[in-house]
């Protein structure tokens, strides 16, 4: 069971590493492609811009900096990129040892390279994205100042039609906001009458004709630009109560959205013209309209200016749109070649920063010119590493080798289990609650099968099971494909993480469906009835069914159709629930047992375990029994009326010996011995522990130790010899036994070092006082949860009774109402009846399948979170997270998908 590493978390070995410093790159880079060793930090006392490769790693995340900005303009321009994808490397990047000898990473020089390369290419594309940029924003200019003049153009050519019908020149008043002089300056002084004002007294006395021509025919300047439609509005009102009403306004909206060339974004803009009189008021006007984005074009009211102004526009933008072709083509070809080697850049490079990232974690010993690692590492693939360095060194042709030494520890492991695929999704529900100690029982394995099969207890039924299978199904054999996706939702992300777990649940859902006789809430007649109905009776007439057998499997269908199905559903699932509470909680105590076993704590089996499992099975094991015995026997034959079996088990502690109604002889007596036995293991469970602790340290004491972690101390040391060593293991038990003296050869001094670092991890000094104190609330949660634990597990019959009652109810509101009654209504009836199937498949699939799951789930979670794991799951180890290239490129991939929530 150890080479699989599910049961029980693998072997962990805490390694020293000595590296030369000239091959210690290739070293790192290989056991990185291994994946193997999870290193811990050497330089905890070190600042991280003090380290020895700081200036490594700050190299290549400016080479990653200078890769994100070269992909985003290859994005923006469009570029294919050639996909040497991650995946590629992902799969080449296994735990798989095979070829790994000729994987060799780049050398020191094409990396160099690599960077140098990478940063001219930055300086390149830079230089000419931001000259196509700074053209883009030329060209826009242009085309606006040109839509402009077309625009304003409509406005003058009315006004030069009024000139003609009046035979008047004021056109030749109107002057550009360039050309006011001190002379306009006078009239805004002396004017003290708004030109809206006028415009309205010319209304008056005139028409809306006579009233424009009044006010461009006065002496005065006008502006002309663009401005975002929704911030016209803003302007206009601004520039109403800052110049008093001294303006006329006019706008001609533009049909095609402007695009920003620096944004992308596309925004409607629209023309306007500002007409007033003096300097000082144009020039406000300039102000506000530059203040809210807008632009200002000149434009001339005289039409042979104009002619001239918008054919230098159109030259222009010309010869501006062979230049901004021209450079575009030298971008996208510069591109192109980026673009063929960019994926391979930046999977390298993202090794190589991991490499010295990693370097940094390591002590640097300048006498002996090595760096000095240390990692933990599953003790099966120790000769994998070993092999594996060793090719390193023939292959750079140093006689210098690599020195790995297993080291003895007092600290904790990492907990590391092997996991594939199918089983990762189900040990992700058990690391969602807590990390396993290092080698205990790990739950994860059961919950293979318990997980989903709680669930379809709560959710049985053979259609919906099927509609989820078929959904899981479709996520795992597109699994490649899914995997490939880019900005996955996050409801969706989830369902294609556990895709394994949701395959379970739907086939678990349709054996009990099938259990249960449910198919979307409909029994089926497969088999022969095991009751058969009178015949000759007359309509409205109450019958009862015979027996005249028994069903094959599963609920007879005849219970469908009988006025007291209910009744007897609810009391079936009820007595269900608690059997299978009782078996699936018994089990996870059985794991206890296991963990004290295989730690060899005999203080945990005879404390905790025995008087547990006596308890939990003295009153709940008893009314288990109790629940088959009575499903066992004919009390119609007996002409007897059944026991409750409620009313039992709450007279065994309200009167003890008393039975009212007798379900066997000798009831009494049994249930007396069962109780006492229960109330036994109280105190047995509080005192036995705790007191047998204290003996044992009771004993280190006398054995010359301060106390019991002071023999762990000396163990550790290896200053014990093995016949000590072996007592005190013995006193200690589970929670304070002393690992192995072992040690390969390590100096005294690196090993005395090694213990004063240590030190600090060692278990608190024993307490008499605060051990009793937790075991008196461990007994108290262990005899309250015995009974909580115990009706939480009636869940699985109220959910599962809702999911049958919903489902009856909407089948019967829908399909069964439209086979009823418009059956026979011809063209309509079968368009009713098309509408509400299809309304009884959405309301399934999204109340019965995704709503009620998503319920049946959680609460299958809970039961093995609390009322199964509690029994003996410490959950008190933490992740073990190895230095792997395959980790860091899935990471990597993800982030470019864009599937990190």
């Amino acid at each position: 069971m150890s080479d699989e590493s599910i049961f029980r978390s693998a072997d962990m070995i805490l390694v020293q590493f000595y590296i030369a410093s000239e091959i210690s790159r290739d070293c790192v880079s290989v056991l990185g492609e291994i994946g193997d060793v999870q290193f811990r930090d050497m330089n905890k006392n070190v600042n991280s811009f003090q380290r020895s490769f700081v200036k490594e790693t700050r190299k290549f995340d400016d080479t990653e900096r200078q890769l994100r900005y070269l992909e985003s303009v290859i994005a923006k321009q469009q570029v294919p990129i050639t996909t040497t994808s991650y995946d590629d490397m992902i799969r080449s990047s296994t735990r798989d040892l095979e070829g790994l000898a000729n994987r060799n990473p780049p050398t020191t020089s094409q990396m160099d390279a690599m960077v140098e390369v990478t940063g001219k290419y930055e300086v390149n594309v830079r230089q000419m994205a931001d000259t196509y940029d700074d053209l883009l924003s030329r060209q826009s200019d242009l085309l606006e100042h040109r839509t402009v003049l077309q625009g304003t153009r409509t406005f003058f050519d009315a006004r030069l039609s009024l000139e003609v019908q009046h035979g008047n020149s004021g056109m030749n008043h109107i002057r550009l906001s360039s050309d006011v002089d001190e002379e306009s300056i006078m009239i805004e002084e002396s004017s003290d009458q708004p030109l809206m004002s006028q415009d309205a007294e010319s209304m008056n006395n005139d028409n809306a004709n006579n009233s424009e021509m009044n006010i461009l025919g006065s002496n005065m300047s006008f502006i002309s630009g663009t401005i975002d439609t929704d911030r016209f509005i803003t302007l206009e009102k601004i520039l109403w109560r800052s110049l008093r009403g001294n303006l006329y306004m006019n706008k001609v909206p533009i049909d095609e959205p402007i695009t920003d060339p620096k944004t992308g974004e596309e925004h409607y803009r629209c023309i306007f013209v500002i007409f007033t009189h003096g300097v000082r008021l144009i020039g406000r006007c300039r102000k506000i309209v530059e203040s809210l984005e807008g632009k200002l074009f000149e434009v001339s009211p005289d039409y042979s200016v104009y002619r001239r102004q918008l054919s230098e526009v159109n030259d222009k933008l010309m010869d501006l749109n062979s230049v901004l072709e021209h450079t575009r083509e030298r971008l996208v070809l510069e591109l192109k070649e980026i673009a063929l080697e960019i994926e391979r850049w930046k999977i390298q490079i993202t090794k190589e920063k991991a490499v010295y990232s990693t370097m940094n974690l390591f002590d640097y010993d300048p006498t002996r010119r090595c760096l000095i690692a240390e990692g933990w590492l599953p003790k099966d693939d120790l000769s994998a590493v070993k092999s594996a360095l060793r090719d390193v060194t023939e292959r750079c042709g140093t006689d210098i080798n690599t020195v790995v030494n297993v080291i003895p520890t007092n600290r904790t492991p990492p907990t590391f289990f092997r996991t594939n695929k199918f089983t990762s999704a189900f040990q992700s529900i058990v690391d969602a609650y807590g990390i396993a100690s290092y080698q205990e029982v790990n739950p994860g394995l059961p919950a293979i099968v318990t997980f989903p099969f709680m669930f379809a207890i709560m959710f049985g039924d053979l259609g919906h099971g099927f509609l989820l299978f078929l959904a899981a199904l479709t996520l795992v054999l597109k699994e490649k494909s899914i995997a490939r996706m880019k900005n996955r939702e996050e409801i969706f992300d989830m369902a294609y993480t556990g895709r394994y777990i949701l395959l379970m649940m739907g086939l678990f859902s349709m054996y009990t469906g099938f259990m249960y006789n449910d198919l979307f809430s409909r029994s089926m007649t497969i088999f022969k009835s095991g009751w058969k109905w009178p015949s000759g009776f007359k309509e409205g007439e109450s019958i009862t069914a015979t027996q005249s057998g028994v069903y094959p499997i599963g609920i007879d269908y005849a219970w469908h159709a009988a006025e007291n199905s209910l009744l007897f559903a609810n009391s079936y699932k009820m007595k269900l629930s608690i059997l299978m509470g009782f078996i699936h909680m018994s089990y996870s105590l059985q794991f206890s047992l296991v963990n004290s076993w295989f730690f060899k704590s005999r203080i945990d089996i005879i404390g905790t375990y025995i008087p547990g499992f006596l308890f939990l099975h003295s009153i709940f094991g008893y009314l288990c029994v109790t629940i088959i015995y009575k499903w066992s026997v004919d009390w119609i034959g007996k002409d007897k009326v059944a026991p409750s079996l409620l009313n039992m088990l709450i007279n065994m502690f309200l009167s003890p010996g008393h039975v009212d109604e007798p379900l066997y002889a000798g009831q009494g007596i049994v249930q007396v011995i069962l109780l006492s036995i229960a109330l036994v293991c109280v105190p047995w469970m509080l005192l036995y522990k705790p007191l047998a602790l204290k003996r044992q340290n009771d004993v280190a004491i006398r054995l010359g130790y301060i106390n019991v972690q002071g023999g762990a101390a000396a163990a550790a040391a290896g200053t014990l010899d093995s016949g000590n060593s072996g007592s005190i293991s013995q006193v200690g038990g589970d929670d304070y036994s002393l690992l192995s003296t072992a040690t390969d050869n390590l100096s005294a001094a690196t090993m005395t070092s090694f213990i004063i670092e240590d030190y600090d991890e060692l278990p608190e000094p024993f307490n008499f006082g605060d051990v009793m104190v937790n075991q008196v609330i461990f007994t108290i949660e262990f005899c309250l949860n015995s009974v909580s634990h115990t009706a939480s597990y009636l869940r699985l019959w109220a959910l599962s009774l809702a999911h049958n009652q919903l489902s009856a109810v909407l089948w019967s509101m829908t399909l069964q109402n439209s086979f009823t009654s418009f059956s026979k209504r011809g063209v309509l009836g079968c368009f009713v009846v098309f509408f509400l199937f299809g309304m009884w498949f959405v309301l399934t699939v999204a109340v019965l399948v995704c709503m009620e799951g998503t319920s049946a789930m959680l609460h299958s979670l809970r039961l093995h979170w609390v009322e199964a794991m509690s029994k003996h799951f410490k959950g008190e180890g933490y992740q073990y997270e190895p230095f792997s290239f395959h980790d860091i490129l899935t990471i990597k991939q993800d982030e470019v998908n864009g599937n990190i929530q």
